[in-house]
């Protein structure tokens, strides 16, 4: 049995970009800003890629590559994925 796929108003992700008003003009700005084009991300899941790397912790340096396979896993699946850091206090 097969879940009935969201339209594009159902996506939590319309809230940060679907809708026309001054917090969704800031999020489609700032990522604008990042080089993306409308068409990459408009009626698409955004998924959060949330990352542990750094060159402080050695344990970690694989991090790095294993996001951009996720990020064109998720590319490929006709979502959006952005990188994210999360900050790691304990490393430093």
């Amino acid at each position: 049995m097969s879940k009935k796929r969201k339209t594009p108003e159902e996506l939590r992700s319309h809230r940060w970009y679907g809708v026309n008003d001054l917090r969704s003009f800031g999020h489609r700005s700032h990522t604008a800003q990042m080089g993306y084009d409308r068409e990459e991300y408009a009626g698409k899941p955004v998924i959060a890629i949330l990352n542990t790397w750094s060159e402080i912790n050695p344990c970690h340096t694989h991090f790095k590559e294993r996001v951009e396979e996720v990020k064109r896993g998720i590319w490929g699946g006709e979502c959006f994925g952005m990188r994210g850091r999360e900050d790691r206090g304990g490393e430093l």
